[in-house]
């Protein structure tokens, strides 16, 4: 069986101690930052755990509500 490539990230978005967003992204987390900061320019991306596959971060994003 061939490994899957882990390269999608699950993140947060946080706006001071507040959680406003979540999701995957497989681009980086500086470039998402930059994104959301155009509705939230306080806002600050975290990565959650480490790089994942793509069924494991699509089931995690469901699982959180983010979708």
């Amino acid at each position: 069986m061939a490994k899957r490539p882990r390269n999608f990230r699950k993140y947060v978005v946080r706006v001071g101690r507040r959680k406003v967003h979540g999701g995957i992204t497989t681009r980086p987390l500086e470039e998402r930052e930059r994104e959301h900061q155009q509705k939230w320019p306080d806002a600050r991306v975290l990565q959650v755990g480490h790089a994942t596959t793509e069924d494991a971060a699509r089931k995690w994003e469901k699982e959180q509500g983010y979708t």
